[in-house]
């Protein structure tokens, strides 16, 4: 069947992939032919996902290594699966039905709603597992996990035992005292009512306000006076610049709000301006004034003492910061909010509470104060932010805001830093609540030492510093979470509140006879099941084969943003559960940025959607660029003509192998022993590239693997050799060079596969007899005895010459149909060789008659090879004036430009400030302008000298 003129890659990607999947070309151990296993877990995207960049770029690096690992022969195992995404699953079902106006889900309760969620699961949840299939992801597709497969109320169809892993684990580590319930401070979404991980908090820069209030000393109960002190303010010279007797201590707040539960005001243990009050008593500046509350000016390395004023209210409740403070310091955690975000309403009156809180701030242990409820009784229930309007107004008319020069309340306009969930787009707010948190700190060493000893590596190593600094200073890991959907905590409860914890209700009755027990109604953290995926999806607790031949796995691809949510903690609870590392190589990828170095977002309209990307260029662009780009530790910068760069590549090698089947090559046939020389050459080149491609992937220097064999499919081999096999196909070599050529565009299929799948195949199933589908084609393994030092030296000899005549044709404006005299000045008996050898060809591809002995002359430039020297007559063929005088303007243009970035370099400012990324960026560009320089300055004493 004879090659159409064009790659119609839509067409072809869903018949291949069609093709792949019928044939269960990805299933574990297809292909293998050695014992050695290569096993890859897929961070499981959400269920409720669907394609991104990230997703695009993540999977095809895991790819590229799954599929050269296969075409060597390892039984390989890419596990592919999806997580439930406890809130994004939630809301969406949520979301449906509140469009459909039907009952929301605490009318319709629990079970029906879990209901719901299943079947939209089914109906919807498959969405980017076909968007992985057209990217090419080459996944055992026979294998797909689910992090909630086989909970109770699970469908049929759902098999798995996904479930009883993660319930076992819990299970085990509440038996050993590492998972407990306790209460601490977490962050808090009003919209979904539960806790959040950091991961689904978007911090975002907004317009803010900074007020400055007073909080007056406390009243001397002997004089009846307010407290007064001498605050004393010095530059750095230690001169005074304000004097004056205060009777109160100022602080800023961003959230006045919260000074409802403000325990203390913080200062600096070194801050001299407020050591005379330390100690003492302030008042909160709000409230009922017959109940104003007093609390204790401490200290505390906390407080920056050149930040402000250098005092800081802490409301341990409501402040992550503040939290620290007040548990060292002994402060009570005074909760102000309820679920929704709003002042509370429950608890003890406000006087009885006030009365409770001046107690503490007095030094009694008043013991557990969530009863206490601090918010005055006009505002409770009110939102939290008019509260806040509240809190403000009432201050002001007292008297008690700071003011400026001239009288006015002093409010800062700032951009301030505000947390907001990821899926509600609300505010989130710190909130003190009851949790089940795992003691990580019981946990954690096995996985410092784990990548310490060097069991488990971090690539790039940059990244080690990230995972040693969250695991070293490690705090308790919120597992609860107050949703529906998910792994319900396996704990039940008796009437008097005592905990059973066990896999099933049945168990846990068995620990309480005749007690009545309810079930706790939180579900765990996504990322605690998707924590045990690595033993999880091979099918643990149980002892499968799965389990026994996979686990360990091999390489773990991530983004640098999940490194501590996912990856410390994978390693974590692996060691703790099998005592094993998880993986022995974790490769950081980048951040795919836009094509100026921007961060994607939305709201900046900079998004790139590679389904767009894959339908305007084809999978195969896509993936060829962005393993072009995934130079390790550096963000790749995308745009489309970068996608379209690389979908000229694939045209280019299709009409490669079109011309060759229109010269009757064909592939499939073993590798030739040719006699001429561009053949022997191209068969060592061949042999080069294989030999970097496979220390580039083994060393996940995916860029280098990629940009190597595009320079040599279609430098050296669509470019060089094609040309230089053109006149071979008539005459004696005839034959060898359709046999190498063959030969030559087979190994570049083979090569190229893991990185371009689907033009590979198809290119393979058209241009030979094949024995099997190119996905389990048998990778090259021949080396350096391939490389023929002799038609090494020749051809690129050749090759070098050529370029340069053309560089030299191009620098001085010769036009392109021009065909000049080649004049030999000088010339070794190696040069000598090569040229008479390679005449014909030099003639043809430089535009140049052929080489005759001479002496340079008048309107001649020289060029030189190794070994030679010629001279090309150009003096009748351009304007000297002409061209002296463009040089000229682009030497002038091209120094200003280097001028400024060199400037920029030795700026230490720029240094100092700016991304290595960019400085890096700026070097490469002032070394490519001082190369152009030098060409410039060249081709100027080329003209100068034909005078």
């Amino acid at each position: 069947m004879s090659m159409e003129k064009s790659f119609d890659a839509k067409a072809a990607e869903a018949r291949i992939s069609a093709e792949w999947e019928k044939t269960n070309a990805f299933t574990a151990g297809a292909n293998a032919s050695r014992s050695e296993t290569f096993t890859v877990m897929i961070p499981p995207p959400n269920v409720t996902g669907s394609l991104h960049i990230g997703h695009a770029f993540n999977n095809t690096l895991q790819d590229i290594l799954v599929r050269w690992h296969r075409m060597r022969g390892f039984d390989t195992l890419w596990q592919p699966g999806q997580d439930h995404a406890g809130i994004a699953t939630q809301m969406v079902v949520e979301r449906q039905m509140m469009e459909r106006q039907e009952p929301n889900r605490r009318e319709i309760g629990r079970d029906a709603f879990v209901d719901k969620i299943w079947a939209w699961k089914q109906e919807s949840g498959g969405t980017i597992i076909n968007q992985l299939k057209r990217l090419g992801a080459s996944l055992d597709w026979s294998r797909n996990a689910f992090t909630m497969s086989g909970a109770p109320s699970a469908p049929t169809g759902e098999e798995g035992n996904f479930h009883d892993a993660v319930i076992r684990v819990f299970v085990e580590l509440y038996n050993k005292g590492i998972i407990y319930r306790g209460k601490r401070l977490v962050n808090w979404d009003p919209h979904f009512e539960t806790a959040i991980s950091d991961l689904e908090v978007e911090n975002r820069e907004v317009p803010g306000h900074m007020w400055h209030f007073k909080y007056p000393l406390a009243v001397n109960p002997e004089t009846g006076e307010r407290e007064t002190y001498e605050y004393v303010e010095r530059d750095e010279d230690g001169n005074i610049t304000l004097r004056e007797t205060r009777d109160y201590i100022s602080i800023a707040t961003t959230r006045p709000e919260t000074m409802l539960g403000d325990g203390a005001v913080a200062v600096h243990p070194d801050d001299p301006r407020y050591a005379p009050i330390v100690g003492k008593l302030c008042e909160i500046p709000v409230g009922p004034k017959e109940h104003r509350r007093l609390i204790p000016i401490i200290t505390d390395e906390y407080p920056d003492p050149d930040f402000g004023s250098g005092a800081v209210k802490i409301t341990g409740a409501h402040d992550f910061n503040d939290y620290g403070v007040a548990t060292r310091n002994g402060i009570p955690l005074y909760a102000l909010m309820d679920t929704k975000g709003a002042m509370r309403v429950d608890g003890l009156s406000y006087e009885d509470s006030a009365a409770i809180a001046t107690r503490a701030a007095n030094g009694e242990d008043v013991g557990d104060v969530s009863a206490v409820n601090l918010v005055p009784e006009e505002l409770r229930g009110l939102d939290r932010f008019d509260a806040r309007k509240r809190v403000i107004a009432a201050i002001t008319e007292e008297g008690l805001a700071v003011t400026d020069a001239e009288g006015a309340p002093f409010v800062e306009n700032k951009k301030i830093m505000q947390p907001f969930g990821d899926r509600s787009n609300v505010v989130i707010e710190p909130m003190l609540t009851d949790q089940w948190f795992v003691d990580t700190k019981k946990i954690v060493q096995p996985a410092i030492d784990a990548v310490r000893e060097g069991r488990t590596t971090i690539l790039p190593e940059q990244h080690q510093k990230v995972y040693f600094h969250w695991l070293e200073n490690i705090e308790p890991w919120t597992i609860s979470r107050q949703l529906w959907w998910g792994h319900q905590i396996p704990v039940w409860y008796d009437g008097e509140g005592n905990q059973y914890c066990a896999a099933t209700e049945a168990e846990a009755q068995a620990q309480a006879p005749g007690r009545n027990l309810t079930r706790d109604p939180d579900v765990l953290d996504t990322w605690f099941s998707s924590g045990l995926w690595p033993i999880g999806t091979l099918g643990w607790p149980e002892d499968t084969e799965a389990l026994r031949k996979y686990f360990p796995t091999d390489v773990l691809v991530t983004g640098f943003d999940i490194i501590f949510f996912w990856v410390a903690r994978m390693m974590m609870m692996q060691l703790a559960i099998v005592e094993k590392e998880p993986f022995h190589t974790v490769y950081v990828h980048g951040l795919v940025r836009d094509e100026k170095g921007a961060k994607m977002s939305k709201s900046k309209g900079n998004v790139i959607d590679p389904l767009t990307l894959i339908d305007d260029f084809g999978a195969d662009a896509l993936r060829m660029t962005l393993a072009s780009m995934a130079a390790m530790g550096r963000d790749p910068k995308l745009g489309p003509r970068h996608v379209e760069g690389f979908r000229n590549f694939v045209t280019k090698i299709w009409n490669a192998s079109r011309f060759a089947e229109m010269n009757g090559v064909r592939g499939g046939g073993g590798r030739p022993a040719p006699r001429h020389t561009v053949n022997r050459w191209i068969i060592g080149e061949t042999a080069r590239i294989r030999m970097a491609t496979d220390e580039a992937l083994a060393s996940y220097r995916f860029n280098d693997a990629a940009n190597g064999l595009y320079a040599f499919v279609w430098g050296k081999v669509c470019d060089w050799y094609v040309e230089f096999a053109k006149p071979l196909f008539d005459g004696e070599y005839a034959d060898e060079t359709r046999a190498t050529m063959g030969w030559v565009l087979d190994q570049c299929y083979l090569m190229l596969h893991p990185v371009m799948p689907f033009v590979t195949e198809e290119l393979w199933s058209l241009t030979g007899e094949r024995g099997k589908m190119l996905v389990h084609g048998d990778w090259p393994e021949y080396g350096a005895e391939l490389i023929d030092a002799d038609a090494d030296r020749e051809i690129n000899w050749v090759i070098s010459l050529i370029e340069d005549i053309r560089s030299a044709r191009a620098q001085m404006g010769v036009p392109a149909g021009a065909r000049l005299d080649l004049i030999v000045t000088e010339a070794d008996a190696a040069a000598s060789r090569a040229l008479t050898a390679n005449a014909p060809l030099i003639e043809r591809l430089a535009r140049v008659n052929a080489p005759q002995d001479g002496v340079a002359g008048k309107g001649m430039i020289a060029v030189s090879a190794q070994g030679a020297s010629f001279a090309l007559p150009i003096g009748d063929v351009i304007d000297a004036a002409a061209e002296t005088a463009r040089l000229e303007k682009s030497l002038a243009k091209s120094g200003k430009d280097a001028d400024g970035l060199r400037k920029r370099l030795n700026n230490p400012k720029f240094v100092e400030n700016a991304d290595a990324e960019v400085i890096e960026e700026t070097r490469d560009k002032l070394i490519a302008l001082d190369d152009d320089i030098s060409r410039l300055h060249a081709a100027l004493a080329q003209l100068e000298a034909m005078r």
